[in-house]
């Protein structure tokens, strides 16, 4: 029975990305364990995936080095007697942790000059990929355990599972339950407004749906509050605003109770589709190709801007009306 260590991505949406990587452990060796390092955060995510042996917390703010702490961690799981380990961020400060728990093969790609931590180090081109294209990132991750089948299986889509206890708990703290209809917006986006679909757009889109009777969530972080605010007002007494108010577990729990999701290309967007919620992935400078929502339930909405420089009117040619389409759509094919 091997051990596997695996130092995971410091994003919700890729550690969410991270599980297909995780099943694809699991199926080449059904009899062993997957143990995961990660941010705090990243356990609301990790306690859902069954794929996850146990989770290690390594909280090392952005930007800071924390070499003490990865040594003392790397040291302290010496002797869980690790068999191999894969390093998914490309970061020298990343493949401490495994060289310090002295795990016999250290696998990651080709990043900050590596060599010595890392023992198998796997060229950039691992994944093929046509006229000089970005790979999917799910493909990388799947390609650091095999890479001779370098694109992810449909069985090792990300799917999270539901914790109905959980979800009682959040429905009894925020005095809601799972709503017929209710949509959740998710107007946020950690790189900033360049990511955001407008939110006088998002404005309109909730208004249509506060006309129609359905009930607008909307969750984001603090940051985002005046904007899920003004979102709110347009949707009227059918709007309930979540941002800055809920933890990841709980954000999860409220996606888990929503019949259907729209979002920028976001974390909260990769969780949505991880659940197998209809989603309606809004993107604009990025690539719906490089980084899209995993789940045969979710569309994809994209306008791509015109230069490197394009701000948030750059996803302003994406109408409400398109939007409450493709929901309608999605919906009626998945008969929801």
């Amino acid at each position: 029975m091997a051990r596997t260590l695996v130092i995971g991505p410091s994003w919700v949406g890729d550690m969410v990305m991270a599980q297909a990587l995780f099943k694809r452990i699991a199926r080449l060796d059904s009899g062993g364990e997957v143990h995961v390092v990660s941010p705090g955060w990243s356990q609301s995510l990790t306690e859902r995936m069954p794929e996850v042996t146990r989770a290690y917390v390594l909280d090392v703010p952005h930007g800071s080095f924390g070499f003490a702490r990865r040594r003392d961690l790397g040291r302290a799981l010496a002797p869980m007697g690790f068999d191999r380990a894969f390093v998914l961020p490309r970061s020298w400060k990343s493949a401490l942790v495994p060289f310090f728990a002295g795990a016999g093969r250290r696998t990651g790609y080709r990043g900050e000059m590596r060599y010595g931590l890392l023992n198998d180090i796997v060229p950039r081109n691992a994944v093929p990929v046509e006229g000089g294209a970005k790979p999917r990132t799910v493909d990388e991750f799947v390609a650091l355990a095999d890479p001779s089948e370098p694109c992810m299986r449909p069985e090792e889509m990300p799917r999270l599972r539901r914790d109905p206890d959980s979800e009682a708990a959040t429905a009894g703290a925020f005095a809601v339950a799972a709503a017929d209809g209710a949509v959740t917006l998710c107007p946020g986006a950690e790189a900033g407004p360049v990511k955001q679909w407008p939110i006088k757009r998002y404005a309109a889109l909730a208004r249509a749906l506060g006309e129609a009777g359905r009930p607008v969530w909307i969750i984001g972080s603090q940051r985002d509050r005046h904007d899920c605010d003004q979102i709110a007002e347009a949707a009227g007494r059918h709007a309930r605003v979540f941002a800055g108010e809920t933890s990841l577990v709980q954000a999860i729990d409220i996606l888990e109770m929503s019949a259907a999701v729209v979002s920028n290309d976001s974390g909260l967007m990769h969780v949505a589709a991880a659940l197998r919620k209809p989603v309606v992935a809004l993107y604009g400078p990025t690539s719906e190709k490089v980084n899209p929502p995993l789940s045969d339930t979710a569309r994809v909405l994209a306008h791509r801007p015109e230069g490197r420089t394009a701000g948030r009117g750059s996803m302003d040619a994406i109408e409400p009306d398109q939007v409450l389409d493709a929901l309608r759509t999605l919906e009626a094919e998945l008969g929801c």
